[in-house]
């Protein structure tokens, strides 16, 4: 008896490959009745004690510059929101060591991090990785992967895990630009809408 051969593959054998398109012009932009509103750039801000920092150069459509300080929580914010809004940044390595060796302090980070408005943890690793074997650490995955849905469950910090740096750069660089375009809005009488009746 013959096989019917399938014309199209189960979505089950599907594989995406991931190959990242170039970052846009503008992560966003905001309008109402179909006019963009003339909104200014954002200054990024980098804690000056960060270690191999994400750079925003590639970025220059998306911000006024970028000023490097000493920040009295996390690695990134926005010129005068830095008491509203923070981001953490962590690599695997980083990430382990944190919620082992060093889990009292940054528990406590996390709690202070839960007290902003904006907040947001980036892991520097996909989270496939953050779940599988550390090559230099002992720590177990399992108790890092719930450690990071109890930051989420019980201390309402969000986090992402991005697969590369420059992934990295730009989710961050998109995250501050949006958080300082919505501070903008409610600010200057606009709701809190990027346009009318969506986000």
């Amino acid at each position: 008896m013959r096989r019917i051969r399938t014309l199209i593959t189960s979505p089950l054998e599907w594989q995406m490959t991931a190959l990242p398109v170039t970052h846009p012009a503008l992560p966003v932009v905001a309008e109402r009745g179909g006019t963009q509103l003339r909104t200014p750039k954002p200054v990024a801000v980098v804690d000056s004690r960060e270690q191999n920092p994400f750079s925003f150069a590639r970025f220059q459509g998306w911000f006024a510059g970028v000023e490097r300080k000493p920040l009295a929580l996390g690695d990134y914010s926005i010129s005068g929101l830095e008491n509203e809004c923070v981001v953490e940044r962590k690599s695997l390595n980083d990430l382990a060591r944190s919620f082992t060796v060093e889990r009292p302090v940054f528990i406590d980070r996390l709690r202070r991090m839960g007290a902003y408005p904006d907040r947001l943890l980036v892991i520097v690793a996909a989270l496939s990785q953050v779940k599988s074997r550390y090559e230099h650490s002992p720590a177990n995955p399992n108790q890092i992967t719930q450690s990071l849905i109890a930051t989420l469950a019980g201390l309402r910090v969000p986090f992402l895990c991005v697969e590369s740096h420059e992934l990295g750069e730009e989710i961050v660089g998109s995250y501050l630009y949006q958080v300082h375009l919505y501070h903008w809005l409610e600010a200057n009488g606009h709701d809190r809408r990027l346009t009318n009746d969506d986000l």
